[in-house]
This record gives C-alpha cells, sequence and structure tokens, in this order.
C-alpha cells in the first residue's frame, strides 16, 4: 500500500495505491489527506485503467530510430550548447508543464535561467492560471493564493465564477454542496447553465468578458451599502487617488444588469447577499483567467475581497483554484518565464541571490518568452532548439495550425514524453522516454499550496527515466556537472527548501522551514503540509509598505460582432476527460461519458441555423476551423458556442480546438483569451454514419469524414460519418469469416469478422436507418464465442440498454436510472444513491441525477 496524489487536477487528492501486478494496482482515496479526506472524482476513481502500457513510449528515439541514452542525451547537449554558442542563450527555449513534479520543475528552471541564462522557459500553467499569478503579484506583492478548502467549511456564502467546479474539481464542489446543504448560499457566475449552476441558488449567465463591470458594480453597490472595512482599508491597503470615484462611472444597478446582460433583480439579490455576508468565499477559475483581460477580471475580484476586509479570515478569501496537478509547485520553483525561483522576480538584488544561491555562471537578466510568444519565435527562427516536455502544445496552443507550422520549421526539436505518438511528438528529432504516474517520485502543490508526495509504487518500464533525471544529463553534459549532481529527488527538494529560504527574512511568505530535514527519510515519509500558514492574517502584505494595493479597472468595450463571425465561441475541459486524453482515452469507463467531441448550441441558433442535434457542424474562426458533432443545450445563451479541448489527430478526425482560438493574450499575464473567439458555424452533410467495433486497437485510421475513437472493454469503438455509401470502411476489416446482412432500401450494411466464433470487428452502416445500441455489441468482443443475432446488434429476446452513462464510477447508463427510480419510486438523489450507488462516489454526476428526478416527478405529476 502507497499513499501518493493523484495525477490529475489541482485539488491535490491523495490516494492509497496497492499494487496487485506488474501493471495493475487497486485505487482508493486516502482518508488521512486533508484535501480529499478518501474521496475520488471518477477521473482519479479509474487511475487503475490507466496504468498499463499501452501506446508508451519505453526507448530513446532520435528520428524513428531507436538510440541509446548516451547517444540522445550526448546530441540534445551538443546541439543546445552549439545554439548559444552561435546565436546566444535567447535562441533555445523549453516549454513545460503542471504535470512535472516540483523536482522536476526546479532543475530545468535552475538549467535554463541560471547556467544557460535565459528566462525562455515557460509552461502550459500560462494557458490556465497565469492571469491569477498576474493578479496576485499587482494586489499583493507575491503570487499567494489566500485561501484554504478549510474556508469553504466556515463560508455562508460561496460564490463560483467562470468555474464549472461540479466537473472540472468535483471534490471540492462536494465540499462546497456539504456546506451549503448545511445552510450556505451559492451563486454561480457563468454564461452557460452548467451542472454546477444547476445546484445554485442563484445562476448569473453573464454575457462572456463582463466579469469587470459585474464586480466593480458589486464594489460600488458595498460602498453604498456601508460594507467596505474603512478599517483594513486605512491599515492594510493602498487606494490609488480617485479609485472609488471612478467605480461610479459604471454606472448604476440597471446599467451593470446591461452590460452584463442579466436581469436586474437576480443582480440585486447578487449584491445584497455579498454586502451581507462577510464570510464570503468567491472561487474562479478558467473563465475568469482565459481571457484577454484576465488579469483585470482578477484583480476587480481581489479589489473586491480587499475592500471588504474579506481576506485573511476564516471563511473570507478570494480563491484561484488550478487546474493541473502541480501548476502551484511550478510557479514556486519560477517556472514560469516571467518569474526566478521561489517567488523573486527579475530585480538585481533578487538576480543576485539567486545566482549567488546557485553558485551559477550567469543569470537571466530579464523575463523571459511566454508561450504564445515562444511559438510565435520559433516560427519566426529565432529558437533554434526547443525541449518540450510533459504536454502537447500541437493540440492545446491557440492558433494549434501555426504552432505545428513552427515546430515544423524548428531545426531541433525535442520531447520527452510518456507517450510515443503524440500530435507534438511528430515534429520531435529526439523523443525521450519519461516515467509516468506511479513510477515518478517527487513533490505537488495543490490549489490550496499543501505539498504533498507522488510516490512510485510500479517500476520503471523500458528505459523511462524521470524527467529531473533527464535534464540532469543534459545539463551534466552541457559541462555543470558539478551543479546537477543529484542523485534522487530528495537531494532536490532540500535544495529547492534551502533555496525558499535563503536571504528570506520574511519579505515573501513563499517559505518551507523545517521542510527540509530527516535526510532521505524523511523526505520518503513527508506528510501532507500546507505553507504560509494563513496568509495576510495580521493584515500585511509582502509589498516594500506592508500595504495590499487596489488595482485600478475598467470593463473594456465590447469588440462589435464580424459579420462573418456572429457567434462567441467558448472552450473547456468534460468531466471524465483530461487535457489530451492520453491517460484519460486509456479507460472505457471515462470514455463513454463523452464519446465524441460535441459543439453545444442553444435550440433557437441551432433551428436558425439548420443544425440539427445529432448531425456533424464545422465551427470556423478567423485562426481555423473544425468539424463537430451537434448537442443541442438549452443551457447555452444564445449567440453562443461551446467546444471541449480534449480530442487530438490520434483520437478524432475532427474536434480539433486548438485550431480555432486567436493568439490574442492578455497584455498583462500572456495569457491567452480561450473563451471567447468570434465563431460561425454550419452543418455538414454526410451520406451515411455508423460505428465500428474492434478487438484491440482499428488497423489504422479510417478515411472518411468523420471518425473518433474511444476505448472500450476488450477493444476499441469507431463513431464513423461520410461520404459515398461507406464501401470504405471494408479496408478496416481484418482477415477471418465475414457475415453479412444489408437493406438497400435504407442503405444499411452490417459486416462481422469472426476467428474460431469469436468477435473480431464489425462494422454498422446506414444512410437512412437506425443503428443498434453499442453496449451488447461491445460486450461481444470480450466473449469466446458471438452471439447469434450478432448483425441484429442486439440480444436474444427484449433486452433494455443501460443508455448513456451518466455515473462513470459505478458504470450507470441513463435508462438505468430512470428504470430504478420508475420501479422502486425514487424521490430524491440520496434514494437513488442508496438503490443502485449513482452519486455516491465522486458525486459530480448528482446535478444531472437532480435533473433527471425533476423531469421524472413533472411527469408524475
Amino acid at each position: 500500500m502507497i499513499r501518493t496524489t493523484c495525477a490529475y487536477c489541482g485539488v491535490g487528492c491523495g490516494i492509497v495505491a496497492t499494487p496487485t501486478g506488474e501493471r495493475a494496482a487497486t485505487i482508493a482515496g486516502d482518508r488521512d489527506h486533508p484535501a480529499n479526506r478518501g474521496g475520488l472524482c471518477s477521473k482519479g476513481t479509474h487511475l487503475g485503467e490507466t496504468i498499463g502500457l499501452e501506446g508508451r513510449l519505453l526507448h530513446p528515439m532520435i528520428g524513428r530510430k531507436r538510440a541509446s541514452w548516451d547517444k540522445a542525451l550526448d546530441l540534445v547537449a551538443h546541439r543546445f550548447r552549439d545554439a548559444v554558442a552561435q546565436y546566444g542563450p535567447d535562441s533555445v527555449a523549453f516549454y513545460v508543464s503542471g504535470q512535472l513534479l516540483t523536482e522536476d520543475y526546479y532543475v530545468v528552471n535552475k538549467l535554463m535561467k541560471g547556467f544557460i541564462g535565459s528566462a525562455n522557459i515557460d509552461t502550459n500553467s500560462r494557458l490556465c492560471m497565469s492571469s491569477a499569478v498576474a493578479g496576485h503579484i499587482r494586489a499583493f506583492g507575491e503570487d499567494v493564493v489566500p485561501a484554504s478548502y478549510d474556508d469553504l467549511d466556515a463560508a455562508d456564502l460561496i460564490v463560483l465564477v467562470g468555474s464549472n467546479t461540479a466537473w472540472c474539481h468535483p471534490i471540492v464542489y462536494q465540499r462546497i454542496r456539504a456546506r451549503c446543504d448545511a445552510g450556505a448560499k451559492l451563486v454561480v457566475i457563468d454564461p452557460r447553465r452548467t451542472e454546477t449552476a444547476e445546484g445554485a441558488d442563484l445562476h448569473l449567465a453573464i454575457r462572456p468578458g463582463s466579469d469587470v463591470a459585474l464586480m466593480n458594480g458589486l464594489l460600488a453597490w458595498c460602498r453604498a451599502a456601508g460594507a467596505l472595512d474603512t478599517a483594513f482599508l486605512d491599515d492594510s491597503v493602498a487606494v490609488p487617488d480617485g479609485f472609488f470615484a471612478a467605480l461610479e462611472d459604471g454606472g448604476d444597478l440597471w446599467s451593470t444588469a446591461r452590460a452584463c446582460d442579466v436581469p436586474a433583480a437576480d443582480l440585486r439579490r447578487f449584491y445584497e447577499w455579498f454586502a451581507a455576508t462577510p464570510r464570503t468565499v468567491t472561487m474562479f477559475s478558467q473563465g475568469i483567467n482565459q481571457s484577454l483581460a484576465g488579469t483585470d477580471q482578477v484583480n476587480a475580484i481581489l479589489n473586491l475581497h480587499l475592500a471588504t476586509g474579506r481576506i485573511g479570515k476564516p471563511g473570507a478569501a478570494p480563491f484561484s483554484i488550478t487546474g493541473q496537478p502541480n501548476a502551484m509547485g511550478g510557479r514556486e520553483v519560477g517556472g514560469l518565464a516571467t518569474t526566478l525561483a521561489a517567488h523573486r522576480g527579475f530585480d538585481a538584488a533578487d538576480r543576485a541571490a539567486v545566482q549567488r544561491f546557485w553558485s551559477s555562471p550567469t543569470i537571466a537578466s530579464k523575463p523571459g518568452l511566454k508561450a504564445v510568444d515562444l511559438f510565435r519565435a520559433v516560427g519566426e527562427g529565432r529558437i533554434k532548439a526547443l525541449f518540450v516536455m510533459a504536454t502537447n502544445p500541437a493540440v492545446s496552443m491557440p492558433d494549434a495550425a501555426r504552432v505545428r507550422e513552427a515546430l515544423a520549421t524548428c531545426p531541433f526539436v525535442v520531447v520527452s514524453d510518456v507517450m510515443a505518438d503524440t500530435d507534438t511528438g511528430a515534429f520531435a528529432h529526439v523523443r525521450l522516454p519519461a516515467a509516468a504516474w506511479g513510477e515518478k517520485d517527487g513533490t505537488v502543490t495543490n490549489s490550496e499550496r499543501t505539498v504533498s508526495r507522488q510516490r512510485a509504487f510500479l517500476p520503471l518500464p523500458g528505459e523511462a527515466k524521470p524527467d529531473w533525471w533527464i535534464v540532469a544529463q543534459v545539463a551534466r553534459r552541457m559541462g555543470w556537472r558539478s551543479a546537477f549532481a543529484y542523485d534522487r529527488p530528495a537531494d532536490i527538494w532540500r535544495e529547492h527548501v534551502r533555496l525558499s529560504n535563503y536571504g528570506n527574512d520574511g519579505r515573501r511568505l513563499f517559505a518551507l522551514p523545517g521542510q527540509g530535514g530527516g535526510g532521505n527519510a524523511g523526505y520518503d515519509d513527508l506528510a501532507p503540509f500546507r505553507w504560509g500558514g494563513r496568509p495576510f492574517a495580521d493584515g500585511r502584505f509582502p509589498t516594500p509598505d506592508g500595504r495590499a494595493r487596489l488595482v485600478p479597472v475598467a470593463q473594456k468595450r465590447a469588440a462589435a460582432a464580424l459579420p462573418a463571425w456572429p457567434m462567441t465561441l467558448n472552450t473547456g475541459r468534460y468531466r471524465d476527460h483530461w487535457h489530451s486524453m492520453t491517460r484519460t482515452g486509456l479507460s472505457p469507463r471515462l470514455a463513454r461519458h463523452r464519446a465524441e467531441p460535441l459543439v453545444s448550441i442553444h435550440p433557437a441558433d441551432a433551428a436558425r441555423l439548420a443544425v440539427e442535434d445529432g448531425g456533424l457542424a464545422r465551427v470556423s474562426t478567423p485562426a481555423g476551423e473544425s468539424v463537430y458533432r451537434v448537442a443541442v443545450d438549452e443551457g447555452q445563451r444564445p449567440g453562443e458556442l461551446f467546444v471541449p479541448i480534449h480530442w487530438t489527430d490520434a483520437n478524432a478526425s475532427g474536434g480539433r480546438t486548438g485550431l480555432l482560438p486567436r493568439p490574442l493574450v492578455d497584455p498583462v499575464s500572456g495569457q491567452p483569451g480561450f473563451k471567447a473567439t468570434p465563431a460561425a458555424i454550419a452543418p455538414v452533410a454526410t451520406g451515411w454514419r455508423g460505428f465500428a467495433l474492434f478487438a484491440g486497437e482499428p488497423p489504422r485510421r479510417p478515411d472518411c469524414l468523420w471518425w473518433t475513437r474511444v476505448a472500450v472493454p476488450a477493444g476499441s469503438l469507431l463513431e464513423l460519418a461520410g461520404e459515398g455509401d461507406g464501401a470504405v470502411l471494408d479496408a478496416l476489416l481484418p482477415a477471418g469469416r465475414r457475415i453479412e446482412a444489408a437493406d438497400r432500401a435504407r442503405g444499411t450494411r452490417r459486416v462481422a469478422v469472426l476467428a474460431d466464433g469469436r468477435l473480431l470487428a464489425a462494422v454498422f452502416v446506414t444512410r437512412t436507418g437506425e443503428l443498434p445500441a453499442r453496449d451488447w455489441l461491445i460486450a461481444q468482443l470480450a466473449q469466446a464465442q458471438a452471439a447469434p443475432t450478432l448483425l441484429a446488434g442486439r440480444a436474444p429476446g427484449i433486452a433494455v440498454e443501460r443508455g448513456a452513462i451518466v455515473c462513470s464510477c459505478f458504470d450507470l447508463g441513463l435508462r438505468t436510472i430512470v428504470a430504478a427510480i420508475r420501479t422502486q419510486g425514487l424521490a430524491d438523489v440520496a434514494a437513488v444513491g442508496a438503490a443502485i450507488g449513482a452519486g455516491t462516489n465522486c458525486g459530480s454526476c448528482r446535478p444531472a441525477l437532480a435533473r433527471l428526478l425533476r423531469e421524472e416527478n413533472s411527469h408524475v405529476a
């Protein structure tokens, strides 16, 4: 039994992993971990399904040929050293990831900034929380999240802004729900009526990008209502001249309601609740950060909490919740191009202190290129060597087509990853096999500043190595052997701890005193701890005068709609998927909740634009286009679309969301604006639709208009659509005994391939007819003998399909749940859980269960 930490979001849940075989383990929540107290979301629950070796990169590769570690590392060091010698330190760059452990992050940041001498190292965390970092620094003087999950337990009002917490941070959402059940109110501010909004006391579906108007209006309301904390302002906050007078320029309540496009009565209710509730937590995420005005939106929230004194107190705090498992650890070691290690900046004193501590030959003199600018520099030929670690920018960056063009022209690209074939890896000159979750050893820091250990419970497969080891080996080969003479992650951790305390006379809250002792055994036994205590409880801030800053921010005028792009595109995550699905895509249970990338559209827009629910549609923007399956959704605001971020070339022909956002960024943080892209949508006609099943992997990618692939038990499922008659799918079928049925009137064709009675593959295609449900046919892949009714697509006799997956934790479909509600007379979510288990693990399906119960009760009434 090994205690470790989850590989997914920034909640940082503790896990107990018990190996049960060479590549198998049971996964359970750690009841002693403060972040989750034993709970796990659907993704964490099914981590055991993702630790096999399917698709793994197991050996160093130079081009398409296997190489030794020595040869690969020598080549990387040689090309980086030569680029620096010929073109200078700024000619090389690293692009890293919140999936790295703190020890990995520390070593690569040290190499780049302290030895190569450039700050051209940025991270995919730039895409998700750099506006929060910039806002914290502007307001507090340091990037400090002044909240913890305990504050949720003490709050009387919880405001979620731009966060579908029920799906993206389910364990935190369950903590919120528990507090709401005890009497707290929940306000959700989100243009979409998400699952989180379903459970809110008040949902404000504001116009995208109107958050500054909303928060400035609320601050003006609080001032008029006498809810400002004047003593705290006098003692602890610097207020610029004219700050409060400028708030009045935003207009009255009704003007703000018009700017935000919400009913004035709803806005008044929110303002009254906030002004009357001192114990308020405002939790915000990507809907705030991923904006062209993201930093201003963050500061509008911080201004509100500072001016009302709702900071540094139990149940009263602004709370930025991060997306990745170690985005916070990366911030602590300077993983962003705009910071040095240990929360230091690039002023002369900080640079000298870090260089002195590292005994380094040089130190970066200024901030480096942020992510979008970094890849622009690659495309312009200014970056001669690029090292990408644990991320997939060819998928995740905005204007991803341009990023691919840049990677294709870069003289030298290195990728260290766990997977052999990724969209970014296709452009690599050298690919290095990295250790995956369950094999890595180190630390991560979660959204509430709690540091936890990730511990290995699986052996390193093939020739895979930890990322810190890979970078240290490159550094040694570049000539800095003694500075990177680490033997184990504990060595790096102790150095990181010492640097956090070095020359720190209390000016920086980030410090880890007492956390580097006990030798290697102390590191092995390191228990979760939260650094910083309760920040700002004493009213002091890490600024030169010890006071926080109110930062004047104004609502930017909305851009005029472009005739060619009449819609507004929003992007985000699905409940059971993670990033580009290299991990969650291996889990059959996680794959089925959303088997295809969907574009969500309001019914009125769908009718006006002749876009049909379940059909295909092309979404286009000034940057690019991609095809999606259509989901008509009343929770969308009219005029707006929503698409997920997860699909790649490896698992779909469409759904490539990274192609759509423009490479425009917040001017302060450099974070891209993913949430409000001008867009258009149009239907895509098809001649046929269908699906295919395979025992194992499909032999090749289909040659048709639309396909998506998901893992299923014992094989793979492809959803398909195309032009012509679908005969192109015959090329996918393996050799074996074929059985076939056809209905020419409906254009229906069904083919199965068997070997010794076992199903190897099947294709079901129709032009106008119905297709059978998938579940029973998927189960046939695991049978020793396929059923005689195989081509009928159903078991002999009458069978009820489970329907679309609602609860991934217990693999329960919509029809199964509805049948239980009807036959057992279940009246509430708790009764459903007691009867069939749905909603009793991670709880992320509880909003969907509540909706089903309302619908069933309305039918009964």
